[in-house]
């Protein structure tokens, strides 16, 4: 029995090394685990480490978690930026006490993309003696919340105004570049300039690791009261998208700003007259415009057919099961399904059935998510190339 035995326990390790050789075999099995087991196996062999530290194991990594995208909802203005991770339904799977990485603001992430997020947070200032927050200046970090990893971005150019930015990607995995809108300070008071002569744009490059200033644009993204976020902005099939506002109603869009990852921009009109509840979202790898009509309580959802010759489909018009008087604060999109979040409810809706269900996170710790984002789990870089160059916040502590 013992000889059968230990013959058994021979041919199964055989086996595996066998199968562990095998690099599309080790590499399918491997890349279904999470992120966090992932980082543990490489500590098991030299073989497994450069396996997982590869570049097409972290590429293959990535096309099979695009496939299972979560939610990432969070605490606007959280002073210990704790992020949710909401995986099925409305089942809370994970929680990611976020660092602050050196600066007393809280964190406040912008886009989430490949695993990747990008987030700002103001610096401070001295004013009257007292020391206030500047929202003339921030700073942007990309970071990886598995990996615990963050990037912080060289400063960009001094800003009179609350400064607006944009991420792109691609076209490389891993690549992307950061638009960031200004406006200029006077030269001198015998040069007196309009503000709109000062709205520049300048951008950071993952490639380079610098910023360069593209100049003088005519358009610069609305900023909305309504938004956590400043600015809503999406990035769909390699362009960004923002909002600008009417010259009628700066609180309302009038156009749609685009950018593509060659700063080529461009403008796009609107299907019809939007409200100030509008919001631009991927949907299934389309621009869609969600806007709420609060006096009708009705939702329109659009869809971009045709990103060269700009056309726009109404896929939906449907009640919402909130009244007027309920504020939404924010709306992302994931897959075919929309996530609306009010000041008092969580809304989820299926574009296909066409159908409202209603969000039960009352078991959590924190009560109110006014911001949320579409995330996959990945191994990338922060800094857009696989050198380590970037910054281990893996010990710091949250304040």
């Amino acid at each position: 029995m013992g000889e059968t035995g230990d013959g058994c326990a021979h041919c199964i390790t055989d086996k595996w090394y066998e199968v562990e050789y095998v690099e599309n075999v080790l590499a399918n099995i491997l890349s279904r685990l999470p992120v966090k087991s992932l980082l543990a196996c490489k500590s098991v062999c030299k073989h497994w480490c450069q396996l997982i530290s590869s570049q097409a194991f972290i590429d293959l990594q990535l096309l099979w978690s695009k496939n299972h995208s979560i939610y990432i909802v969070y605490p606007y203005m959280d002073m210990r930026m704790t992020l949710y991770l909401m995986k099925d339904g409305d089942e809370i799977t994970k929680r990611i006490t976020f660092p602050y990485c050196g600066n007393l603001s809280p964190l406040t992430i912008i886009c989430s993309f490949d695993g990747l997020l990008c987030c700002i947070n103001y610096t401070w200032k001295v004013d009257s003696g007292m020391i206030v927050e500047d929202v003339t200046d921030l700073e942007i970090r990309i970071c990886n919340p598995v990996t615990r990893k963050a990037l912080l971005l060289p400063k960009g150019s001094t800003s009179e105004e609350k400064p607006s930015i944009g991420v792109a990607f691609g076209p490389q995995i891993n690549e992307y570049k950061i638009f960031r809108f200004f406006c200029a300070k006077r030269i001198s008071l015998a040069k007196r300039q309009s503000r709109a002569n000062r709205r520049q744009c300048e951008v950071y490059s993952s490639s380079t690791g610098s910023w360069s200033v593209i100049g003088r644009v005519p358009y610069c993204p609305m900023q909305s009261s309504h938004s956590p976020l400043g600015s809503n902005h999406v990035f769909v099939n390699g362009k960004i998208y923002w909002l600008i506002a009417s010259d009628e109603d700066h609180m309302t869009a009038g156009s749609i700003l685009t950018v593509d990852i060659e700063e080529n921009f461009g403008t796009i009109d609107l299907p019809k007259e939007v409200t100030e509840h509008s919001y631009l979202v991927d949907l299934e790898g389309c621009l869609s415009l969600v806007a709420v009509y609060d006096e009708d309580e009705i939702v329109n959802i659009w869809i971009l057919e045709d990103k060269d010759k700009p056309k726009w489909e109404l896929k939906c018009s449907d009640p919402v099961p909130f009244s007027n008087e309920e504020c939404v604060e924010f709306v992302v999109a994931r897959e075919n399904e929309i996530f609306f979040i009010t000041s008092n409810h969580y809304y989820i809706y299926d574009l296909d059935q066409r159908f409202w269900r209603e969000l039960d996170l009352s078991d959590t710790s924190e009560k109110k998510f006014p911001v949320a984002v579409a995330y996959t789990e990945s191994l990338l870089s922060c800094d857009g190339r696989m050198d380590p160059q970037t910054e281990d916040i893996s010990n710091r502590t949250s304040i």
